[in-house]
């Protein structure tokens, strides 16, 4: 009997395995299921079952732990890709951050009230625009301990007056500046990536108070002089010096006043809601934020407060592991920045983790609950030190009280329940998750790197670079997103047609005309918009068992595009129909079928299947075929309206 301090051997009655013998076992399984042919070598199934990201990383199928790891570091250590402190998440937790854009001051109060008394810890409010405006700042956090709370603002083009108007509200709630905390949410950059504009206008601080408000002109963060089109708030060649003038006058007083709270967010969701890869998101975010140290650094900030004035937000979607090597690698990348400019210290990014908008549905939106737990899942475990979890009717409006409290208690079952804020990086050590950010990192320096050939971020956003790239990725996703090789469940896998969906009111429209916003199901949602009752036949040949199975493969993909589908006993006569049965039916009886069809009127007939040459048949519908392309097709022969 073995001691309590003795290693217990649980394998040591068995051989080791050997990576060898599981290549041999997987190819065996792999031609059992048609993955791998007869002259497939053992070596190749690693490859052959291996998975490729956006960013052209392939993912192998196993992990084995290397014969020499490489050192992963330390948390609160450079390069920081454990995380930024020490201690991480178990002294309090991550700052559990709720988003509010409803442009009505009173009732965003009652909804900050309400989430700030049941588990929220800041507040990130949408100011200026079609948000709320600036001046119901004070009516909005009425009641809120300013103290205790932080405060977030996103004021995109209005930043300078949202930061004057909540710095007077500070002053004139008697709290001490150094025991606020939050951000001021300044970010020209990322407001001209997605509006394709500039912010303009807003008075700045030491304008305010008397002093000088700055040089007229200087080099912007790229090193182009200003011109005269600074005055210019329309189109991509608006330049930007007035606005990181301004951006710099507020971080310069931040810095001096307010030691919790930073003047800029660095938000990069705007690459990921355009269809971008997790390294081009990075990318441009590293990119800005050098934007931004030049800019300060030019207006006169010392370079450790230009570092300590910026945040990140960056998006986490469902793929946890992903999202997880994502805040890693965008730790890492910082700290090189940082080490570049030879201060290492200041390389602990801070950073804000926010639900991916873009895998969102308006259509079965309750399963967007699976789908932020998993992303919140992935930002918390990836060391975010605030998470924002979009509650899940995001896409139907604004959110109702029961959607922010199941967001909000996402959040806290994390937490508290689960128990992930005990553990500092859980993911350490792991030869996948160090493999992948390895990885990612790798790619997104890559992507920086050809942004500063470019002349930075604004010069490659002006030259359409940016945009391009970005497109390029969207254009492969969303062909895999047609496929559904990359399925959605509820909207192109096992929708439902009878749903009724919960009625919200609507929110304020998001900026654009900029970079695009993509939402991964929208051609499935506008197809189903489309359709309003639009029928199929299901033509199925043979008993149940024979046909079952094609005939819920055909179904499921109508109903993707909105589509109902009836069986030919119900008496339905139409313009389209799909056959559905077993091989061998098809080979018997498949022409006598579609000839009677034809005699009932039908004009277009599907085959669910591969492709083969059956007279009559007008297209074939089978695993990785184009689903929304078949459904617009379907919809044009039903005559239904664009």
């Amino acid at each position: 009997m073995t001691s309590p301090t003795d290693e217990l051997p649980l394998a040591a009655d068995f051989p080791a395995a050997t990576h060898a013998q599981w290549q041999a076992l997987a190819l065996g399984v792999a031609r059992k299921l048609g993955l791998a042919g007869d002259d497939t070598a053992a070596g190749e199934v690693d490859h052959l079952l291996a998975t490729t990201t956006y960013d052209g990383i392939e993912v192998p199928p196993l992990h084995t732990r290397p014969a020499r790891p490489a050192a992963v570091g330390a948390p609160g250590l450079a390069p920081f890709t454990r995380g930024a402190s020490a201690a991480g998440p178990v002294v309090g937790g991550w700052d559990i951050r709720q988003r509010h854009d409803d442009p009505d001051p009173e009732a965003t109060n009652a909804a900050v009230l309400d989430d700030l008394e049941n588990g929220a810890t800041s507040v990130w409010l949408r100011v200026g625009g079609s948000g709320m405006p600036a001046a119901g700042l004070a009516a909005a956090l009425r009641g809120v301990y300013l103290d205790l709370a932080g405060v977030v603002l996103d004021a995109g083009a209005e930043f300078g007056p949202a930061a004057d108007a909540w710095w007077h509200l500070v002053e004139s709630s008697g709290v001490a500046l150094d025991q606020v905390s939050g951000n001021l949410g300044a970010d020209p950059i990322g407001w001209r990536a997605r509006t394709g504009g500039r912010c303009g206008g807003g008075m700045g601080p030491t304008a305010r108070d008397g002093g000088d408000s700055g040089p007229a002109a200087h080099e912007d963060s790229d090193g182009n002089a200003g011109d005269s089109g600074a005055g210019n708030g329309n189109g991509a060649g608006a330049n930007l010096t007035a606005d990181l003038a301004l951006a710099a006058r507020w971080a310069a007083r931040c810095a001096a006043a307010t030691p919790r709270v930073r003047a800029v967010t660095v938000d990069a969701t705007v690459y990921h809601d355009a269809g971008g890869s997790d390294a081009q998101e990075l990318g441009c975010a590293v990119a800005t934020g050098v934007a931004y140290l030049r800019a300060f650094t030019d207006a006169g900030l010392d370079l450790a407060d230009a570092f300590n004035q910026l945040e990140f937000r960056y998006a986490v979607n469902a793929d946890q592991f992903l999202g997880i090597a994502k805040l890693r690698a965008a730790r890492r990348l910082w700290a090189r920045v940082a080490e570049a400019c030879g201060l290492p210290e200041a390389g602990a990014q801070r950073q804000h983790a926010v639900t991916s908008a873009a895998m969102m549905t308006g259509r079965d939106p309750w399963v967007n609950l699976l789908r932020t737990t998993l992303a919140g899942f992935a930002a918390s475990v990836g060391g975010a030190q605030a998470v924002t979890i979009l509650p899940f009717d995001h896409r139907l409006g604004r959110p109702d009280r029961l959607a922010r409290r199941m967001a909000r208690n996402t959040q806290s079952l994390l937490l508290e329940e689960a128990s992930l804020g005990r553990v500092v990086d859980p993911a350490g050590g792991s030869w996948y998750v160090e493999s992948l950010t390895d990885a990612l990192a790798e790619r997104a320096w890559d992507w920086f790197t050809e942004l500063e050939r470019a002349g930075g971020i604004t010069a490659a956003l002006d030259a359409g670079l940016v945009a391009a790239q970005l497109d390029a990725t969207w254009q492969r996703r969303a062909a895999n997103l047609a496929h559904r090789r990359d399925p959605i469940t509820g909207v192109s896998e096992f929708p439902n047609l009878g749903e009724q969906l919960p009625t919200r009111a609507p929110r304020p429209p998001e900026p654009s005309g900029g970079l695009p916003r993509h939402h991964y199901a929208e051609p499935f949602e506008e197809l189903r918009a489309r359709a309003d009752g639009a029928r199929v036949l299901l033509a199925t040949i043979g008993p149940v068992a024979q046909h079952s199975a094609r005939a819920g493969f055909a179904a499921n993909l109508f109903a993707a595009g909105g589509i109902e589908t009836v069986r030919a006993s119900d008496n339905f006569s139409g313009r389209v129909a799909c056959i559905c049965g077993s091989d061998k039916a098809y080979a018997e009886s498949v022409v006598d079928v579609v000839q009677a069809l034809r005699a009932a009127g039908v004009r277009t007939i599907w085959l669910a299947g591969k492709p083969a040459d059956i007279p009559g048949v007008d297209g074939y519908l089978y695993a990785g075929c184009d689903a929304a392309a078949v459904i617009r097709s379907v919809l044009h022969d039903l005559e239904v309206s664009q």
